[in-house]
This record gives structure tokens, C-alpha cells and sequence, in this order.
């Protein structure tokens, strides 16, 4: 796989450089809530821009059907990525329209522009291979030179993504070579004791890479909704909690694999329960009552781990030589609900392990409740991507930068 510091070696300088971005924001209206994307691309892109090269940056965000939608613009992400640049970064108003060849026709080197949301064009997440080649193609017209730094969309064989580096010299920006440097160390020579925390809703999100991680890991805690579905398998009341009756065979097959291999396989062992969920708007208080996880009332739900369990993770992480988390303990958007999450992310502040964060909901989390991200080994864009790696898959957008 080509690195960007070899394009940088070649010259850049008047070269318009497509930089396939992941600039997959949260926001509330036109307010971003969290940057983290836009600053993890920003020294690809800088790097690119000082070498004198045009950089074109285009990205998706959110779930549009194919077509505009003024609620998921790239506009916002395009003025954050100025402010950090502290320079003006230009702004095309659709992808690879008039707007868009007008912007890159207008670019000078060292300048940089954003496209609209890929999205907003079916080509770009097409099943219909000629489809979205037709799109990859339009979008080649934009630029001579591909670099891949969108590490939140690698496992999507999407135009923008898979087909078009086949169309244009390419390589790997600074941010997908530093996420597959750090997914290694969690798949080859890996340090031990290896713990993995898991959480997040649904146990169906995660069973491919905890049928992984069994082969890998020396432990395995888990946390989230998911956790009611293992509490259920045991044979516990989890009353109103989130459940998957379905994966019941699966997480029980799991659950003696564990036993066989000697992997512990670590549960709530009390919880923190309430009637209804909480107003994540209002953030009124929620009055939670904290049971032990085998004795849900059958009217309550579970929405975060209890005291118990936070001491308890703690005391399984406080070993550890590498650790990687996926996954919220609760619901932490929610002050009554964020203990258990912030308990997990201050266990790995405080351990001495290589500790990665595995983007999603968990890389939020550790911002929203104001931990220093210095503090963690490595907090990943790509939750999805992250994932699937460790499940060993093979990722559409890192297999098309092979040479």
C-alpha cells in the first residue's frame, strides 16, 4: 500500500489531489457536537495543501436517500475544516455538478475545497457495479490523484471508496496507515493479558468479532443493552431491558466456547434499572435504582452497569496489556446513565496498557464526558471499520489501495 509521504516525495505542487475524507459528523441542526473526524483528516490535508497541492476533500454524512437534503450538507464540516485550518476552504453546493467543477477549476496550489455530500448521489452507494462506476468516473474528472484517509468508510464497497482508485494513482493517507498500524496490534503479536470491553445495543452488532476475539483475547467484558441478552441466556429476568431472543443460541455456544478456551467472559453483576428511558433532551432526573443483574424487577429496564461492576471492570482492566473498547456501558448521552462509561474509559486512562478506543458511540463518549484524548493509546474514526477488521474481514476501501 502507497503512502502519502511517498506521493509528497514525488510532488504534489499544482496537482489536484482527491482526498476521500470521513467527515461523518453528528449534529444538532447546523451545530457539529463533535469534531473528531474533521481533526483527525486535517494533517493529511494539510500536508497535501503546503506541498502545493489543489485538494479536493469529499465525504459523506448521515443517510440521505440518494438525492439532496439540506439536513445533511457538508456545509458545516467545510467551515469547521476552514477553522482549523485557519484558512478559507472553498465550498461546492453539489458533487460533481457545474458547482463542483467550477469550485476545483478555481482551486490555486496549496488551496482546498469540499464537495457536497457523496450521498446525495445514488451512484455513490449503488449494489449496481455500472452504476456506481458511472459516478466513480465523474468524479475522476475532478482530480489526478487519489488519497484514501476515510477510515470510517473502508468496509463500504462504495464508488467513492472501492471503484474510484482504480481509476487514478493512489494512495494511503496518514490516518488509514495509523488505524491499520494500531488494528495489527490487536490482531498480530498482541500484548497480554488482552482485554476487550464490548457494549453498545444489540449483541447481533458485535457477534462477529467476539467469534473472533475468542481465538484472540485472554478476556472479554461486556456492557450496554447488549449485555441483558447474555443475563437472559444465563436464565436471569431482565425485565423490559433490550433483548434479542433470537441470539440466545448464539451468545450461549459463545459463552461455553469462552469456558473451553479459558477465556473469561466477564457480566454485569448488578445494574442500574427505571421504569422508562430517560429524556435525553431535557435531561430531567431519572432516579435510577441500582440491582443485582440476576434480580431485574420484571417492570424495569437496565441502562447502565452498577457500582458493583464499574469496580469490577476496573479491577479486570488494571492488569491488562492491551485493551480495546467498543461500545458504551448506558446510556450516557443521559448524567444518570454515563457512570458506567465513564468508570470503563478512566480505567483505561488509568492503565498502563496500549489502549484503543474503537470509535462509534465510544469515541463520543470519551469527548462528551471530557476525558483528554492523549490520555488513550489510540481513539479510532471508524467504529464499523474497526470491527469488521478484527473480525477479519476484508475491507473493500484498503484492499483498492493495494497496488
Amino acid at each position: 500500500m502507497k503512502t502519502i509521504d511517498e506521493l509528497l516525495a514525488e510532488g504534489v505542487a499544482g496537482k489536484r489531489v482527491f482526498v476521500r475524507a470521513d467527515l461523518n459528523v453528528p449534529l444538532e441542526g447546523t451545530t457539529i457536537t463533535d469534531d473528531g473526524r474533521i481533526r483527525a483528516v486535517q494533517p493529511t490535508i494539510e500536508k497535501l495543501a503546503e506541498a502545493g497541492a489543489r485538494v479536493v476533500v469529499a465525504s459523506h454524512l448521515g443517510r440521505p436517500k440518494g438525492a439532496p437534503d439540506p439536513a445533511f450538507s457538508l456545509a458545516p464540516a467545510a467551515a469547521r475544516l476552514g477553522e482549523l485550518l485557519k484558512t478559507d476552504v472553498a465550498f461546492a453546493t453539489d458533487t460533481v455538478g457545474e458547482s463542483a467543477k467550477a469550485v476545483v477549476a478555481g482551486l490555486a496550489d496549496g488551496q482546498v475545497a469540499v464537495v457536497e455530500n457523496l450521498r446525495f448521489n445514488a451512484g455513490e452507494t449503488s449494489k449496481d457495479d455500472a452504476e456506481r462506476g458511472a459516478f466513480a468516473d465523474r468524479l475522476a474528472e475532478l482530480a489526478d490523484v487519489y488519497v484514501g484517509d476515510g477510515f470510517g468508510a473502508v468496509h463500504r464497497k462504495h464508488a467513492s471508496v472501492f471503484d474510484l482508485p482504480a481509476r487514478l494513482p493512489h494512495v494511503a493517507g496518514g490516518l488509514i496507515a495509523t488505524e491499520v498500524g494500531v488494528l495489527k496490534k490487536l490482531t498480530e503479536d498482541v500484548r497480554r493479558p488482552y482485554a476487550v470491553v464490548l457494549g453498545g445495543a444489540k449483541v447481533s452488532d458485535k457477534l462477529g468479532v467476539i467469534d473472533h476475539l475468542l481465538e484472540k483475547a485472554d478476556r472479554i467484558l461486556v456492557g450496554g443493552g447488549m449485555a441483558y441478552t447474555f443475563l437472559k441466556a444465563q436464565g436471569h429476568e431482565v425485565g423490559i431491558s433490550l433483548l434479542q431472543e433470537d441470539q440466545i443460541p448464539t451468545v450461549l455456544e459463545y459463552l461455553e466456547r469462552a469456558e473451553a478456551k479459558g477465556v473469561e467472559f466477564v457480566l454485569p453483576v448488578d445494574v442500574l434499572v427505571s421504569p422508562e428511558f430517560p429524556d435525553l433532551k431535557t435531561k430531567a432526573p431519572a432516579n435510577p435504582t441500582t440491582v443485582a443483574a440476576d434480580a431485574i424487577p420484571a417492570d424495569q429496564e437496565g441502562l447502565d452497569i452498577g457500582p458493583e461492576t464499574r469496580k469490577l471492570y476496573a479491577s479486570k482492566l488494571a492488569d491488562a496489556a492491551t485493551v480495546f473498547w467498543n461500545g458504551p456501558m448506558g446510556v450516557f448521552e443521559h448524567p444518570d446513565y454515563a457512570e458506567g462509561t465513564k468508570a470503563v474509559a478512566q480505567a483505561l486512562v488509568d492503565s498502563p496498557a496500549f489502549t484503543v478506543v474503537g470509535g462509534g458511540d465510544s469515541a463520543a463518549a470519551v469527548r462528551i464526558l471530557g476525558f483528554d484524548e492523549n490520555a488513550f493509546g489510540h481513539i479510532s474514526t471508524g467504529g464499523g471499520a474497526s470491527l469488521e477488521y478484527l473480525e477479519g474481514k476484508t475491507l473493500p476501501g484498503l484492499a483498492a489501495l493495494e497496488d
